[in-house]
């Protein structure tokens, strides 16, 4: 997966230690209500599209240029789904991160889906009721975009 220069920066002083970053995500629908997923290079798992906003970059606007970098379709973001702390992650070399997730529900308006970059091995339209196998936290993103519920967060205890 692509590092993005900021955080290759960071990383030369703060070694593999965990640092919390934002993170975007996003449920793409299409006008006839499929979904858009891409198959990760790094896990193989099809997944909702995602990413790390670039120092000043708004979210929303993140995640447009984030689905447009990897699948190739244009899209514009509708409203925020859910906003969630996910678990730390170790990625292959021993980075720690632990993201802030902003999830969007996003609708396409132009462009072909295909593998736009080195981050997906397959991108594809699935109908909500034909999802490959995915990660519960993906599928419960799915729902909630679907629902038309308010914005989704975890009550404090």
């Amino acid at each position: 997966m692509a590092i993005p220069d900021f955080l290759r920066e960071i990383r030369t002083t703060l070694g593999h230690q965990l640092l919390f970053l934002p993170g975007v995500s996003a449920v793409v629908l299409d006008d006839g209500g499929r979904v858009l997923l891409g198959r990760r290079s790094d896990t193989g798992r099809w997944s909702i599209i995602g990413g790390i906003p670039e120092p000043g970059e708004q979210p929303a606007e993140a995640i447009v240029r984030e689905v447009y970098e990897e699948t190739a379709v244009d899209c514009v973001a509708e409203r925020v789904v859910l906003v969630q702390t996910l678990d730390p992650v170790t990625y292959p070399g021993g980075d720690r991160c632990q993201y802030l997730d902003i999830c969007f529900r996003c609708r396409a308006t132009g462009g072909e889906a295909r593998v736009n970059d080195d981050e997906s091995l397959e991108v594809g339209w699935f109908r909500p009721d034909a999802l490959p196998p995915m990660r519960e936290y993906e599928t419960f993103r799915i729902k909630q975009a679907l629902a038309d519920a308010p914005t989704w967060f975890e009550s404090p205890s």
